[in-house]
């Protein structure tokens, strides 16, 4: 994440630590946030909130560094890390979660790869087999009232 290729940077966006965002944030490249954002934030890309950064926001990229204050939802579609200074206040949606010691996550988590089919489903036979044999299984426990 935030590398170098062929000498020209990819962040595209970078809002400094002195720097207030009200509102939707979008982005096609890297962004780094140091300052304060509230609303949303989207970016097809990379997302680093630095140590400072404090953002009031749902969060939505494609690989997450986090150091600082997260209070909204976050949806990273590949891999999202939490330093040990991360706050996060909402619930988080990613493939891949690396947390280090001393990281706050209080929310939902759901981490790994989405169930892509559905379970089976029981024909109404085999249903009725099963009840049958729950019967027959509880009719065999001694001193069972009926």
């Amino acid at each position: 994440m935030f590398k170098k290729e062929g000498g020209v940077d990819d962040v595209e966006t970078i809002i400094g630590p002195s720097v207030q965002v009200e509102g939707d944030f979008v982005a096609a490249g890297d962004v780094i946030i140091e300052g304060m954002v509230s609303g949303t934030i989207k970016t097809e890309k990379n997302l680093k909130v630095g140590e400072g950064a404090k953002i009031f926001a749902s969060v939505t990229a494609a690989n997450a560094l986090i150091a600082g204050e997260v209070q909204g939802n976050v949806k990273i579609k590949e891999n999202l890390e939490l330093t040990s200074t991360a706050k996060i206040f909402g619930d988080v949606k990613t493939k891949i979660l690396t947390i280090v010691s001393g990281a706050t996550l209080q929310g939902k988590c759901q981490a790994g790869e989405e169930r892509k089919s559905k379970p089976e489903k029981i024909s109404d036979s085999e249903k009725s087999k099963n009840k049958e044999r729950v019967k027959e299984i509880l009719d065999e426990i001694p001193g069972r009232v009926q």
